[in-house]
């Protein structure tokens, strides 16, 4: 890893967030974008007013999808498109393109959390779907996988990698999954935060607003023999990966400006030593949490089992006498926004504090935050 990515934070009076999206910049991207905004790529105009159709604007979508792959190490055997709507829309396109690839017409679902049940019941609206777990009280686990119940021949098999609003994450791909099912990824908040095999997806999905720029923005990376089978005559193009494959993403005016700014941000990764740089930074962020969290004596509590602890998303509630104390916890907030650390409240589903730790946060912003979580413990126990 380079410097750059454990360099002292600016003294620039900003905010420190830890909010789960949208999330922070680097600074250094943020500087850069700041320093081209009304000179774009040497057009003298910003990148809000670039044309998709310009030759400037083709490079910089180039750019970014070689950078992508250089990042991921991406094949040729893969399409990579760059979608509107964020990764909720692929909850519906998933279905419309790939529900009827086998005979079954039925897709595998594993709900683990709010963001893999909100993706199953937007494909329930579409055509079959099989839950493979039953239905959760809470989300605190994921049973094991010999007691998931898989459908002989399914179209595919969904599951998310990483649930943001209970901080449940995979560190591992499913190995129950028959090999000639495609296993569909929804990576919206862990992506460019930790390796994995590419070659071991049908599909994987991330919305830009975590780890890679600006909301409106969805990353779909497929395997084009996949589309190529989809045959679904139903589907609008806006949707069909196909449509969107053969128009290089341009269908219609594609995202322009979140695109350009993950064009950036994809460059400092690689500046930064590429993903195994960002997997390790992200281990030892999580890790400073982690260690007030277990070392709290309960005053700070984690429900989630730790084998499926989030490195990004880290809910927690500050108990007093078994029972979760709300005062504490709006204290806590009050105080933490206070020394310039703002969206650090829970999800109104779950409450408490969530802490997000995304690639946009440095190593030494944590361990400022690490630090007011041991202070504010010594203060109020």
């Amino acid at each position: 890893m380079t410097n750059d990515a454990l360099k002292t934070e600016h003294n620039t009076g900003r905010i420190i967030n830890f909010g789960a999206g949208p999330a922070q910049y680097p600074l250094e991207v943020i500087e850069e974008l700041q320093a081209e905004f009304s000179n774009c790529c040497g057009t003298r105009r910003t990148i809000k007013e670039l044309s998709h159709r310009s030759t400037t604007f083709a490079k910089i979508i180039q750019e970014a999808e070689q950078n992508i792959r250089d990042i991921l190490s991406i094949p040729d055997t893969y399409a990579v498109l760059f979608l509107h709507g964020g990764a909720t829309n692929q909850f519906s396109a998933i279905p419309f393109n790939f529900l009827k690839l086998k005979p079954s017409q039925t897709a595998d679902y594993l709900v683990t959390g709010y963001w893999s049940e909100r993706a199953a019941k937007a494909a329930e609206k579409i055509g079959k779907i099989n839950m493979v777990i039953p239905n959760q009280d809470k989300y605190i686990d994921v049973p094991a996988e010999n007691t998931w119940n898989l459908t002989e021949n399914a179209s595919y098999f969904y599951y998310c990698s990483n649930e943001t609003i209970h901080g449940i994450e995979f560190d591992h791909i499913p190995t129950i999954v028959p090999q000639d099912t495609p296993i569909i990824c929804d990576m919206s908040s862990n992506f460019l935060t930790r390796s994995f095999d590419v070659t071991k997806f049908g599909a994987i999905f991330a919305s830009a607003q975590k780890n890679f720029g600006e909301s409106g923005l969805a990353l779909v990376i497929v395997r084009k023999d996949l589309i190529e089978k989809s045959n679904n005559e139903s589907i609008d193009d806006t949707r069909s990966y196909k449509a969107q494959m053969d128009n290089g993403s341009m269908l219609n005016t594609p995202p322009i400006s979140p695109i350009y700014d993950a064009n950036k941000i994809f460059n400092w990764i690689k500046r930064q030593g590429g993903l195994k740089a960002m997997d390790q930074l992200s281990e030892k962020k999580s890790g400073l949490v982690y260690e007030v969290i277990d070392q709290s004596n309960g005053f700070y509590v984690n429900m989630i089992n730790k084998k499926y602890r989030s490195r990004v998303n880290i809910p927690f509630r500050i108990v007093t006498n078994g029972t979760p104390n709300e005062k504490l916890e709006e204290l806590f907030l009050d105080e933490a926004l206070e020394s310039d650390m703002d969206e650090l409240k829970g999800h109104r589903t779950v409450g408490g504090i969530r802490v997000s730790l995304y690639n946009g946060i440095t190593l030494q912003e944590t361990t400022k935050l690490a630090d007011f979580m041991r202070t504010f413990q010594k203060n109020n126990s």
